[in-house]
């Protein structure tokens, strides 16, 4: 059964809609600046933070301004909303024909929040916001999505780290051919908080200047936040409301090798595996694929162990490649749909968006991304990479529509 694409959501550090995340792409224009919206003593990280404020986001969502919900999920409600903000379903379940499901990506939860309220927990005086400790947790922000809209027969979380959102995408693409649901909107979101900031910095990882993937001498990732998630349909599913096809998911690839907690394989073994796995789904071979938007976080480890692992796959047939993060910053859970919103509408806008910041070729990886944003691009299928911690790797491919 074919999974097709039909409608697209996004809030980042960029913008709260598709309009204007595809005009600062076009634009080369970074989101990445000093933090102000999260409270931290370092501050000359540049971040890629979402402009709007918890209160501003609840006045657009007509959120009474003292319901308990986390940022993680006011984020995503934002971007489903965008989802449904070209057509309309229906308003309630009764009625509706076929089968709704959400499945969103997210680590962090409602962190944010229950460790900004942590040290007034174990007061037992103040006990103020101890309603947050219940929208700690990952499924908790999936459910205060859910009760927004009131549309979905299934609703569940997917924790895998980096790779989250893009296994919402496979997962519900499974989902659907399987026959379960017939429609599903799948992605992830993620807020920035102090345990991330804190984390990557514990590792070593995090860079003071813009990041450069794939540079020579790139110094690590630039955290960001923001939520994606993509509509999925079943053929049935969309001939019977009369809906178009933006492009069809023809491949997914998931492999986990396991090599450490938070490194890639020298090798890119896990990668190498998730983008086979995608490509011989998709019934493609490798110079079919027109793109690959890279997971590309400016990482010493990361961006070796992902150019060789696209460097063995694809061999002297290596089509253009560019990360996006320097965009959005890393926006961690929610990167694998931020990203593929991002590839889609390369797709459907035929550009190869810019790898920023790029200047010198490392002699370890085999290829230079591209460097400019390349316009008039034919692209009919674009592979997207997401990898996480624990060697969790997915890779997803979209194609161009043939019918419906």
């Amino acid at each position: 059964m074919r999974v097709f694409v039909s409608s697209l959501g996004i809030v980042t550090g960029l913008g709260t809609s598709v309009e204007e995340t595809l005009d600062a792409l076009l634009q080369e224009r970074t989101a990445l600046a000093p933090p102000r919206r999260i409270s931290t003593i370092h501050s000359n990280y540049p971040m890629g933070e979402v402009s709007l404020s918890d209160e501003e986001m609840k006045n657009l969502l007509n959120i009474p301004l003292d319901e308990v919900i986390t940022r993680t999920s006011l984020l995503g409600i934002m971007a489903v909303k965008e989802v449904f903000s070209g057509f309309r379903i229906i308003d309630s379940t009764e009625g509706r024909e076929g089968r709704m499901g959400l499945i969103s990506g997210n680590t962090v939860g409602g962190m944010e929040k229950s460790e900004r309220y942590y040290r007034e927990f174990l007061d037992p005086v103040q006990q103020t916001h101890t309603p947050y400790i219940d929208a700690h947790d990952c499924g908790s922000c999936s459910e205060k999505i859910a009760d927004y809209f009131h549309l979905f027969d299934f609703v569940t979380s997917i924790s895998t780290a980096c790779s989250s959102a893009a296994n919402a995408v496979a997962m519900g693409a499974r989902m659907i051919r399987s026959g379960v649901l017939d429609r599903v909107v799948a992605g992830g979101t993620e807020c920035l908080s102090k345990f991330h900031i804190n984390g990557f910095l514990s590792l070593m990882i995090m860079s003071d200047v813009h990041s450069a993937p794939f540079d020579a001498h790139r110094k690590g990732i630039n955290l960001g936040e923001g939520a994606a998630y993509l509509l999925l349909e079943s053929e049935d599913a969309l001939l019977r409301r009369g809906g178009k096809a933006l492009v069809e998911v023809t491949g997914y690839g998931n492999a986990c090798d396991a090599y450490h907690q938070t490194a890639s394989s020298p090798e890119g073994d896990g990668a190498f595996l998730a983008m086979k796995e995608a490509l011989e789904m998709s019934g493609l071979n490798a110079h079919d694929i027109n793109y690959i938007n890279a997971h590309g976080t400016g990482t010493f480890n990361n961006d070796i162990s992902e150019g060789k692992a696209i460097e063995r796959l694809f061999g002297a047939t290596i089509p253009p490649v560019s990360s996006t993060k320097p965009f959005t910053g890393h926006t961690t859970s929610a990167a694998g749909t931020v990203e593929s919103v991002i590839s889609i509408l390369s797709m459907l806008h035929n550009f190869i968006p810019a790898n920023l910041n790029f200047s010198t070729q490392d002699p370890a990886i085999a290829f230079k991304p591209v460097d400019k944003t390349l316009r008039g691009k034919r692209l009919n299928h674009v592979m997207t990479n997401s990898f996480g911690f624990g060697g969790n790797n997915t890779s997803l491919i979209f194609s161009k529509v043939s019918k419906p």
